[in-house]
């Protein structure tokens, strides 16, 4: 199905009744240099920021996704005043400050997490090996992972999961999580991704899943919003998945699902969600009867 601009979208918000927004962090929470106030050029803005205060007045409540640490979610949420939060890909769970890893398909016994399970496995190591030159640590942020290995290059996920697969791997694999600004021409002229090597079995969806039963809510109660492949497999557990402007490429590699597209990047596109979804609030609540 081809992408649907928000302006277009009024079919999909009808069927919501949303207390829960899935957000994506870097590149459409955040702008460049991870800033809350900087869209992705740098320059000042106040889109996202407006937005999350706005959110909160609504009752709509954000919880973060992301390929970050549950150490830099667990900032993230306090400084926000965010209560919970999906790192690294789904593999943690954030709630109320505890942490909950997700191990998948992980051999138990290789390590204390998943991270070091990838890692003493030798799967890591056979994905640096066997694409030497075309995929690397992504330093600094590699560091400090309970639950995947964070790279960076210039591969096919698929490519990569077929190596997986022939060592003996077949329970680890590779996910893209979109385009990064910066320019790594050591790892070949084409645009460098970032990608996240995790257990099979684990993903943004599944998590998303799994915290919205806990909390005793359906699917339609949750949308979610993001920038890249990674972000769209969120569209399985909720009501709408919105991807950001700057995102809107990622919906040209995944046509079977429903994906509606703002007619802004980042924190401004964001911003754009947020007041579709209040707005949908307040007409759920009007609408309501009197108990």
């Amino acid at each position: 199905m081809t992408a649907i601009p928000l302006a277009e979208a009024d079919q999909v918000l009808a069927t919501l009744d949303p207390l829960v927004l899935f957000s994506d962090v870097d590149g459409t929470l955040v702008g460049r240099g991870g800033s809350l106030l900087a869209d992705l050029d740098g320059g000042a803005s106040l889109g996202a920021a407006e937005a999350l205060v706005a959110a909160r007045r609504a009752g709509l409540e954000v919880v973060l996704v992301s390929g970050r640490t549950r150490a830099q979610l667990f900032e993230a949420c306090r400084l926000l005043g965010l209560r919970d939060a999906i790192g690294e890909l789904g593999t943690v769970l954030l709630r109320d400050g505890k942490a909950e890893l997700q191990w998948g398909q992980t051999p138990r016994g290789l390590g204390a997490t998943p991270a070091e399970a990838l890692e003493a496995s030798g799967a890591l190591g056979a994905v640096l090996d066997k694409f030497a030159g075309r995929i690397e640590p992504h330093a600094p942020w590699h560091q400090g992972r309970q639950g995947t290995a964070l790279l960076r290059g210039q591969v096919q996920a698929a490519e990569v999961d077929a190596v997986l697969q022939a060592e003996g791997f077949g329970w680890a694999h590779l996910k893209d999580n979109g385009r990064l600004r910066g320019a790594y021409p050591h790892l070949g002229a084409g645009e460098t991704h970032a990608f996240h090597l995790l257990p099979v079995g684990v993903s943004k969806a599944a998590t998303a899943a799994a915290y919205l039963a806990e909390r005793g809510l359906q699917a339609g109660s949750a949308a979610a919003v993001g920038d890249g492949p990674a972000d769209l497999e969120i569209a399985d557990a909720v009501g709408a998945m919105f991807l950001v402007a700057n995102g809107a490429w990622a919906a040209e590699r995944d046509t079977a699902r429903q994906v509606v597209v703002t007619p802004s990047s980042a924190g401004n596109g964001f911003a754009e969600v947020v007041a579709a979804l209040i707005g949908r609030l307040e007409v759920e609540r009007s609408t309501a009867p009197e108990r």
